[in-house]
């Protein structure tokens, strides 16, 4: 009778008590990627973006982010984890597949994309709602995005296209790799995480890469030498895609899928800028006060590269053609969505 008594008494105050989310009411979905916990899109993007959709929706979602390809697997694999539900989400690089996702690659032509990184973000998600939603079709993609201008990272320095002879430069995507084949370069393809041993065992002599991404393999500690491509566009831009499994996406409650879809397409792209344009900068810094050479080529070299580089684009319109792919709309496309997000940036 006492404990009748005591819970009739306590009922009122835990009509007042907030709801707080039953372990049962939480979905947690288990993201992969690539790089290691410190770099920059993971500690400056991924994570931000995880704890907001965790806020919105009151706790109820959460992603769990597992980096350095901690699910196992190797980053070319990662989309199909994603397709596959190995992971429910993953981050990844299209151009880790050569050749399997040829429209976004549009953007990954030398002379095409922004030196800002926000440019390319906007246009990019722009671009794939109508243009890359056949090309991503085994999976939904909640982001779509480019980053700003990559750079050459080598053990001697690189002024002209004759300092370029020979070198092998990593690479991350199949464009690129022609852009530097056409510049006299030897290009090898290979994701970031392999780039550390790859310098340390000689098979390299340098890499491409944004600033962002070099503290997280070291890049500084490697190289001394660092050039920069001036004014846009750039020599070459890297896609990303943030793609989760169709099947969880859809198995989602209709309030959380709300939240997800709120935080997807242009409001993720302008978050996902965050690590090349507010980071990329002091990166920079950080690499010229340890005494790194920065170097910027002249802008009659640069005309010099993007005469060289135009077979690359011819022959990337040829191979759209043969695939059945109107390529010369794709790349007035992106062009213009390119000036258009450079205007209001």
């Amino acid at each position: 009778m006492l404990l009748r008594r005591s819970l009739l008494a306590a009922g009122p105050a835990l009509l007042a008590t907030p709801i707080v989310a039953r372990a049962q009411d939480v979905t947690t979905l288990r993201m992969h990627h690539f790089l290691p916990a410190v770099s920059n899109v993971h500690r400056f993007f991924l994570v931000p973006w995880t704890e907001k959709i965790q806020r919105e929706s009151n706790g109820r979602l959460r992603i769990q982010i597992f980096p350095a390809m901690q699910l196992g697997g190797a980053p070319p694999q990662l989309f199909d984890q994603a397709r596959d539900g190995v992971a429910d989400i993953i981050w990844t690089l299209p151009g880790n597949t050569p050749g399997r996702f040829p429209r976004i690659e549009v953007f990954e032509l030398p002379f095409v994309a922004h030196k800002k990184a926000l440019v390319n973000c906007l246009a990019i998600d722009e671009f794939a709602r109508t243009e890359l939603r056949e090309e991503f079709r085994e999976v939904q993609p909640l982001c779509i995005w480019g980053h700003g201008e990559g750079l050459i990272h080598a053990r001697r320095q690189v002024n002209t296209m004759e300092d370029l002879q020979g070198m092998k430069l990593r690479f991350p995507t199949r464009q690129t790799g022609e852009a530097l084949r056409a510049l006299g370069a030897a290009p090898v393809g290979m994701p970031v995480p392999q780039i550390p041993e790859a310098m340390s065992q000689g098979v390299i002599d340098g890499a491409v890469v944004p600033w962002e991404v070099v503290p997280s393999v070291r890049l500084q500690e490697m190289v001394k030498f660092h050039t920069e491509i001036p004014g846009s566009p750039t020599l070459y831009i890297a896609t990303f895609i943030i793609a989760m499994n169709k099947p969880k996406y859809d198995g989602l409650p209709a309030d959380l899928r709300a939240v997800l879809d709120a935080n997807s397409g242009p409001v993720a792209a302008r978050m996902a800028a965050v690590p090349w344009d507010e980071r990329g900068p002091i990166v920079e810094a950080d690499v010229r006060r340890r005494g790194n050479t920065v170097t910027e080529i002249t802008e009659a070299e640069k005309a010099r590269w993007q005469a060289a580089t135009k077979p690359v684009v011819d022959n990337w319109l040829a191979q759209s053609r043969e695939r059945g792919i109107d390529g010369a709309a794709l790349l007035e496309k992106a062009r213009a969505l390119v000036a258009k997000h450079s205007a209001a940036a």
